[in-house]
């Protein structure tokens, strides 16, 4: 824990669009790699492709295992085979009486007023269900017929499923039947068993039910993908990120921990580097290809107990992520009334029209045409060979046709640069309104934040994010471009064990709950030392999770006795609803133990601080405000702490581009980050 590596470590963001990859090289030093996750015909995983092309191999040379520490990925891998249904084929097993549970659900509708409620697709393809049944209070009401069950499992292994889901009735607290199922499932052949009271072992059948199958139906595609990356690696330390903001051996890396794996990164990443800086209240605002993902960090990672997903509700912790269909590539068209951006996205393949591969105008295209984007300043990976830099003339062309189709359609005549412009207001938009919902919504004051901006994209939007929100501070980290990279690299080890309750909470009722939390966090701390990570640098903490009686809104906080819990609990509380019920009695609905690792890798030293002023390295004519402006151009390498520069201007590097709009100044801190104030207060 040292912070020296034996070798090479590689951090690895398998996005939508791009993959992200920060080397640390032996000797300390960081090195960047960015490229586009799909390039059909030029390399079969983006992953391994940028690692040998840091390493200078040639496409076919095998990795050097011996010179590589680790490989500490986030990945979309879990994510897209769940939006797009494409996992294993899955059986569920449940209790007899209780199989269109899941699919029968809660009985939302989120469409108040529709008259024909579309009810999600589900994702298991067959329902076993099992002759058993145990009570609440664990009296066996029906013992398991295992006969029965064996011949339905074969009938379903024999129809070519090979993973399975196990859902009993109050199986979270009595997981006998469950386990029973699950030998009968392994006998038979099942590649992939899932039982609840491992997966979630919380109430609720429809979520725990859920949750299960999920695990069931992404785990196998996630072991094929780590397989093929450790077959790669030879015998290279190989960890993933998981979607509670934690890193995981691959060993133990299963699907319901991945749906967030690659945004969590990020979250990580924009939390060491605020806390560095001395940000103790940030809004991190991540902008990549196909989505913004946004959060809200003041100390602690936030997380959701409960998750819905592709009309599917998770119960497991996942970092607290609000993502809009908002992104580079996001898709802008006019429908013949109004302008559209998203959801639909360009993706990396035919990517927007400046990629030279035929693709639509989307919001990157709008930033080239307002010269927020110099092609000669981005790489060159585009075109058929991908070697070429993003093609002008192109989108020039179409947002001219674009220009003439609005004016004949609406007879409103705007010239290509405001229709161009008037895109990004409406992104800037929907990503402004993705932020009010997990800041202001919830009782915090969004003007007090700094805004912690990463991301391929997200330093071209920054100012007008911050503009519609009042916000005063812009934080940009180094390594912005890739900084979900870069959180991965610099996460700890995290598993989190939880264990239903419900009891009332009272002293004398919190000396079994101390001794579960004791049990779990043994096992959690056992799991963690045999992948490696030393006792000593292992912390617990515990948290009872809390709700008033009569209530479904449970809220982690710190374990302690009776009176340390309700008043931190209701401090929480009065934080996100606005008030408490001092008379109400509160339950404990469930314990939890988040066993974290030190990471095993330092931050990169400051640098030392020098005054002065940056010195342009050119300018280019800018669009913004409805005005053109004489923008000057700094390259970012050049740029040393104590230096500022005023707005209107354009910061590039070699993975994103920074927009300073006019009314922002940018200042080089001690640790070269870019901190972007407002030059004049709002009245």
């Amino acid at each position: 824990m040292d912070g020296k590596a034996r070798g090479w470590q590689f951090w690895i963001d398998r996005g939508g669009t791009f993959t992200d990859i920060v080397a640390r090289a032996p000797d300390g030093a960081l090195l960047t790699k960015k490229l586009l996750s799909e390039n059909p015909g030029r390399y079969c995983d983006a992953a391994i492709e940028g690692v040998r092309r840091i390493l200078g191999l040639a496409p076919a040379e095998a990795l050097p295992a011996d010179a590589i520490d680790s490989v500490k990925m986030g990945t979309t891998v879990a994510t897209n085979a769940l939006l797009e249904h494409k996992g294993e084929r899955t059986a569920l097993v449940i209790t007899r009486g209780f199989g269109d549970a899941l699919r029968i659900g809660y009985q939302n509708r989120p469409d108040l007023f529709a008259r024909q409620v579309l009810l999600p697709e589900q994702l298991y393809d067959r329902v076993i269900e099992a002759g058993e049944r145990v009570s609440a209070q664990g009296d066996v009401l029906e013992p398991l017929d295992a006969a029965t069950l064996r011949r339905d499992l074969q009938a379903a292994y024999g129809a070519g499923l090979r993973a399975v889901a196990i859902v009993f009735m109050h199986g979270y607290r009595y997981p006998a039947h469950e386990r029973q199922a699950a030998a009968l499932a392994q006998n038979v052949g099942f590649s992939q068993v899932s039982a609840s009271h491992a997966v979630s072992p919380l109430m609720k059948l429809v979520g725990r039910g859920d949750t299960s199958v999920v695990d069931a139906y992404l785990s196998p595609i996630l072991r094929r993908y780590i397989d093929q990356i450790a077959s790669e690696l030879g015998g290279a330390r190989l960890l993933f990120m998981q979607s509670n903001g934690g890193l995981a051996d691959a060993r133990r890396f299963a699907g319901k921990d991945a749906i967030l794996s690659g945004p969590a990164g990020g979250i990580v990443g924009a939390a060491r580097s605020a806390e560095r800086t001395g940000f103790k209240q940030i809004i991190a605002f991540d902008m990549g290809g196909t989505s913004t993902d946004v959060s809200h960090y003041a100390g602690e990672f936030e997380r959701n107990a409960e998750t819905l997903i592709a009309g599917v509700k998770l119960r497991a912790p996942m970092l607290a992520i609000n993502t809009v269909a908002a992104g580079g590539g996001s898709i802008c068209r006019f429908d013949g009334t109004r302008y559209r951006v998203g959801p639909e996205s360009a993706g990396a393949d035919p990517g927007p029209a400046c990629y030279r591969r035929g693709g639509p105008l989307t919001v990157t295209d709008c930033n080239l045409m307002l010269g927020k984007l110099r092609p000669e300043h981005f790489p060159a990976i585009f075109g058929s060979a991908g070697d070429q830099s993003l093609d002008r003339a192109v989108v020039e062309k179409k947002f001219a046709a674009l220009a003439d189709e609005i004016a004949a359609a609406a007879g409103n005549r705007r010239s290509a640069t405001e229709v161009a412009e008037g895109f990004v207001a409406i992104a800037n938009t929907t990503m402004a309104n993705a932020i009010k919902q997990i800041s202001i919504e919830r009782g915090y004051d969004v003007t007090a934040y700094t805004l912690c901006c990463f991301g391929g994209a997200g330093g071209q939007h920054a100012c007008g994010v911050a503009d519609a929100l009042g916000i005063e501070r812009i934080l940009i980290h180094p390594l912005a471009g890739v900084l979900s990279a870069y959180g991965i690299g610099v996460a700890d080890r995290r598993a989190i064990k939880e264990k239903a309750v419900e009891q009332p909470l009272v002293d004398t009722q919190l000396g079994p709950l101390a001794a579960a939390l004791d049990a779990l966090a043994v096992e959690g701390v056992a799991a963690m030392a045999a992948d490696g990570v030393a006792v000593a640098h292992i912390t617990v903490i515990r948290r009872a999770h809390v709700k008033y009686q009569g209530t479904d809104a449970p809220l982690g906080v710190e374990f302690g006795d009776a009176a340390a819990v309700r008043e931190r609990f209701e401090a929480a509380h009065r934080q996100r609803f606005g008030f408490v019920t001092p008379e109400k009695p509160l339950i404990v609905e469930a314990a939890s133990v988040e066993i974290v690792g030190a990471p095993d890798i330092d931050h990169e030293p400051a640098a030392d601080m020098i005054s002065g002023n940056a010195t342009p390295i050119g300018e280019t004519a800018m669009f913004s405000g409805g005005i053109s402006h004489r923008a000057a151009i700094y390259e970012r390498a050049r740029l040393r702490p104590g230096e500022t520069l005023a707005g209107p201007a354009v910061v590039i590097e070699a993975n994103a581009t920074t927009i300073v709009e006019p009314g922002w100044q940018a200042r080089v801190d001690e640790r070269c980050n870019l901190v972007l104030d407002r030059a004049a207060k709002r009245p």
